[in-house]
C-alpha cells in the first residue's frame, strides 16, 4: 500500500509541471524577467555575463531556455515539453 501512495504522489507531482507547451508559447519576445518568472516560476540554472542572462528551467531531457538581454526575452528554446 505504502508503494502505490509513493507512485500516486509522483505521477501527480510530474503532471504539475510548469514546463508545459501552453506555459511555453505565453513567452514572448521582449518580456522581461519577472513576466517569465510569473509563467514558469523560478529558473533552474541562471548565468549572467554582461548584461546577458541565458536562463534554464528543466533538465538536460526536458527543459525551457530563455536568453534575455538587458532583462528582456531576446531568444526562447524548448525540449520535450508536451
Amino acid at each position: 500500500m505504502r508503494w502505490i501512495s509513493l507512485a500516486l504522489l509522483l505521477l501527480f507531482l510530474s503532471g504539475c509541471s510548469n514546463l508545459t507547451k501552453e506555459k511555453y508559447d505565453k513567452i514572448e519576445i521582449g518580456m522581461s524577467y519577472a513576466q517569465v518568472i510569473d509563467i514558469l516560476g523560478k529558473a533552474t540554472e541562471c548565468n549572467t555575463l554582461a548584461g546577458m542572462s541565458d536562463c534554464t528551467w528543466g533538465d538536460e531531457k526536458r527543459y525551457v531556455k530563455v536568453k534575455f538581454i538587458t532583462d528582456k526575452v531576446m531568444l526562447m528554446h524548448a525540449q520535450g515539453i508536451e
